[in-house]
């Protein structure tokens, strides 16, 4: 029975009603089980341990039923532990060999709720603790109640050594068993006693069954903790859980640093003054400006605590300003692949030759649609410098005029720049017959909050949003920080370092389209969503669709 597992999130939840229970019933089960499996061993059962063999029995028999009165616990689990649990005391007095076979029974149920959830290697090794630490209990009892045993000593040491064994293999699984959680959180210490007290109890047999209780009671609520995050690392973008809600803290590094949050809500570093997080231009979410000092440190996102690391490097200046939210997001894409990479510089440090080879077949295709001219809007990056560059000279190269009101809009430039631009054209076009040749933006500029603020708009990509990998991308992206918008930078960080070679250029066109027009406010039938509506989709609330052939 699983007595603490989160409904939403899967990760332990520390419940204390949940706790105490688990607490109480795992280990009376697992002494009723280790009496009854030995049982057969001896001539005779002591009448006082036969007692109080059978009062732990009704007690997890009572608390299996009131697991699945009051958590979310199998009913027919419960029942079953229910039965076998009163069934071995009174079997073990009567018929001991049938009484063996319920105890095995019962061990084999105890050790699924002991390892509710678990596969592979950490099932195994729940496996060999809980059955090792059922008979060392009976082995005990009988013991201190002066049966004779056959080789208590070979018998015990071989136990303990094989719950010791146990253990610190799950420490190593664990991820906390060389940093500093496996003393500072309860997780960690529940482990280390895990792995400690079966060894003690081998070494002082007078307190084997003391011993021996308080690791299984260990081991017992290492599942119902909460497992501790992962430290973080100075220089890599944190993506944290601050109450069920994440938060990405950018880039890490001493001084100002972006903290990204998917709601409303304050942040400040320790002690210091409280930050409102605020929407930024061309980016989902909100944002804080927040300054950190070096090394480890406090960050407190409304009444939740993160703990921080800054280390003592200095930081990326493009990282916060106007493009730190691109840079932010674009790390988002490799935290939520799984990678820690230092962010060493952001996506408007420089331009790309295949994003300059993309503009420039941009350039080409609207010198074949025999555009005459257009505006081309920039800005002071490097990447935004050099992408002006390329484009004024590839409409050089092809006779297109470059004016401030052209019959193409061509936006290079970085995010906060081009909402601006995007938002200028939107409202140029509804009073008047502006830009009749299109939008067009660069690559990295394909996002909702950027290409959803216009009707239509035009890019030039290397790969489809609508195949398998992009899909994939927005889904887990979406999994982790819900209501993320996806980026391209973005998506290229999370397919990482080893991707296929890029095929040629397409220009696919972004725009907001509603499939079956409803009435203001009217809701879609059954089954007839709107498009972009869901989890997968590139553009919310949209549609990207290729509109030429690969350019060449």
């Amino acid at each position: 029975m699983d007595h603490g597992s989160h409904p939403v999130t899967g990760s332990a939840g520390l419940d204390l009603a949940a706790l105490i229970v688990r607490l109480v019933l795992l280990p009376a089960t697992a002494f009723v089980a280790g009496i009854g499996l030995l049982r057969p061993q001896v001539e005779t059962l002591p009448r006082r341990l036969g007692q109080v063999t059978a009062a732990l029995g009704a007690l997890s028999a009572v608390l299996a039923v009131v697991s699945a009165a009051a958590f979310d616990v199998n009913v027919v689990g419960a029942v079953v532990h229910a039965l076998l649990v009163l069934a071995v005391p009174v079997l073990t007095t009567r018929r001991p060999p049938a009484g063996r076979w319920a105890a095995i029974g019962l061990l084999v149920l105890l050790i699924l709720e002991t390892a509710l959830g678990r596969s592979g290697v950490e099932f195994a090794v729940d496996t060999v603790y809980v059955a090792g630490t059922a008979v060392w209990f009976g082995l005990a009892a009988l013991a201190l109640a002066r049966v004779r045993t056959p080789r208590l000593g070979p018998l015990s040491w071989t136990l303990g050594g094989g719950l010791a064994l146990a253990a610190a293999v799950q420490l190593v699984l664990s991820g906390v068993a060389f940093d500093r959680r496996v003393y500072e959180t309860l997780f960690g210490v529940a482990l280390l006693a895990a792995l400690v007290l079966p060894i003690a109890a081998t070494a002082a047999r007078r307190f084997a069954v003391i011993g021996v209780a308080a690791a299984f009671l260990a081991w017992s609520a290492v599942v119902a903790l909460p497992k501790p995050a992962e430290l973080p690392v100075p220089g890599v973008p944190l993506l944290a859980d601050a109450g069920g809600a994440p938060v990405l803290v950018s880039p890490q590094r001493p001084g100002v640093n972006l903290v990204h949050l998917s709601a409303p809500g304050s942040v400040r570093a320790g002690d210091g003054t409280s930050v409102e997080a605020v929407p930024r231009p061309g980016a989902s979410g909100y944002w804080a400006e927040v300054e950190l000092p070096a090394g480890r440190s406090e960050l407190v996102v409304g009444d939740r605590v993160v703990e921080v690391d800054t280390g003592t490097s200095a930081g990326v200046p493009t990282a916060a300003g106007p493009d730190g939210p691109e840079c932010a997001t674009t790390a988002l894409g490799g935290l939520v692949a799984g990678r820690k990479d230092v962010l060493t510089s952001c996506p408007a440090d420089e331009l790309s030759e295949e994003d300059a080879d993309a503009l420039r077949k941009l350039v080409g295709f609207l010198a074949d649609r025999k555009t005459q001219s257009i505006t081309v809007v920039d800005d002071t990056t490097p990447r935004g410098t050099a992408a002006g560059r390329v484009v004024r000279e590839a409409a050089a190269a092809d006779r297109i005029a470059v004016r401030p009101e052209g019959a193409a809009l061509v936006v290079v430039s970085g995010w906060a720049r081009a909402a601006a631009a995007l938002d200028g054209a939107a409202a140029a076009q509804r009073e008047q017959p502006a830009y009749p040749f299109g939008l067009y933006v660069a690559p990295w500029l394909l996002t909702g909050p950027l290409v959803n603020s216009v009707a239509s708009s035009t890019v030039p990509l290397r790969f489809d949003p609508r195949e398998r990998a992009a899909v994939s991308y927005a889904v887990a992206l979406d999994n982790a920080f819900p209501g993320e918008a996806a980026t391209v930078t973005g998506f290229r960080q999370w397919l990482g370092p080893e991707q296929p070679a890029a095929p040629r250029v397409q220009l696919f066109a972004s725009a907001q389209v509603n499939a079956m027009p409803m009435l203001p406010g009217q809701p879609h039938a059954p089954g007839m969503d709107s498009p972009g509506a869901g989890p997968g989709f590139f553009v919310p609330q949209g549609t990207v669709v290729p509109v030429s052939f690969p350019l060449g």
